[in-house]
């Protein structure tokens, strides 16, 4: 591996990173200032759990995902919402499918969805110990009665920009920071425009977000929680993870292994399903594609991978991620050994 791959892996990591603390941050000032009704209406809601993170995770690319795993890290949604969002996503292979057959891309995601909600369901009945699977630093979002950021204290936020504390400048800086390097095109790369429109919007809120909170606010909910908490854990896992498949796509061909032992495809398309990695799933797009391979296979692959989407959940509960991909791994298995049997 040449260091040219490996500052594509830090790019790619950072951008990883950043989109899900973005989110993550999001999220948490958003809860604060509706005093967690928005969260406690979803958590009684397991039906509005599969749909949103379903629905999430069927948008292309890895974004939805992203954001469902950084609802799952604070509780919001169950563990069966966040398999059933990487049932149904694809991650990029869904631009890649649309643009070869966008017909077919379609149905597959509509079945997807389907598939989804019924592994959501069934995996919530029969998974009770949800619990145990976050680790006890993870918790639930912290509501304080006195603590909704006051952000139309102009006189306030006037104040706090004229006398910056450390944790708000360092924010600031890296926030503003991510924005340039994305509108400069350092960390382009991006498959669709919308992607970077989202990363820039993103962005920008986040950096409103953190100039008008209050002092309160953002040391204890941004800096000691999304940070601290949040920041070195997900870039290390996500690095590590990147950095081991990259490797193994230096001393190994997946794709011509794949192609040459065509009577395994099925559990083959499976167990590559496991790779938390976009690019080794494409090769079942391109089969598909060229009437290789049937449409099972196809399905098989789609439901087990999730692209990138589980990469964050490693730093967040790596036992979590272990039980979801034997979950979707035995799914696929099973619905796309029926598919070919009949």
């Amino acid at each position: 591996m040449n260091i040219d791959s490996i500052i594509g892996i830090l790019k790619q990591s950072l951008m990883i990173t950043s989109f899900v603390l973005i989110m993550m941050l999001i999220i948490e000032f958003i809860n604060v200032m509706t005093h967690g009704e928005w969260e406690e209406k979803l958590k009684k809601s397991k039906l509005g759990q599969y749909l949103l993170g379903i629905l999430l995770g069927a948008t292309p690319g890895c974004l939805g995902a992203y954001t469902v795993v950084s609802l799952y890290a604070h509780g919001v949604v169950s563990f069966g919402a966040l398999t059933g969002t990487m049932v149904a996503t694809s991650g990029d292979e869904a631009f890649v499918m649309f643009s070869m057959f966008p017909a077919k891309a379609t149905i597959l995601t509509l079945i997807l969805i389907v598939i989804g909600l019924v592994v959501a369901f069934t995996t919530d009945k029969l998974y009770k110990n949800q619990r145990s699977l976050l680790p006890e630093d993870i918790h639930d979002f912290e509501i304080h009665g006195h603590e909704t950021p006051k952000v139309l204290d102009v006189k306030m936020v006037l104040s706090q920009l004229r006398g910056l504390s450390f944790e708000r400048a360092l924010l600031l800086f890296l926030l503003i920071g991510f924005l340039l390097l994305i509108l400069s095109g350092s960390l382009g790369g991006f498959d669709k425009e919308w992607i970077k429109d989202t990363f820039i919007a993103g962005t920008a809120i986040s950096i409103l977000i953190v100039s008008v909170v209050s002092d309160h606010f953002l040391e204890e909910h941004l800096w000691k929680h999304v940070i601290k908490k949040h920041l070195v854990r997900i870039f290390a896992w996500t690095f590590g993870a990147l950095f081991v498949v990259g490797l193994l796509n230096v001393y190994f061909d997946v794709n011509s292994w794949v192609q040459s032992n065509m009577i395994y495809v099925l559990f083959i398309a499976a167990l590559i399903g496991l790779i938390p990695e976009s690019g080794p799933h494409l090769v079942f797009v391109t089969l598909f594609a060229s009437g290789v391979v049937p449409f099972p296979i196809l399905l098989t692959s789609s439901i087990v991978q999730d692209g990138h989407g589980t990469l964050p959940l490693l730093a967040v509960t790596r036992k979590g991620w272990l039980i979801l991909k034997l979950i979707n791994f035995a799914w696929g298995l099973a619905i796309g050994g029926i598919l070919l049997l009949t």
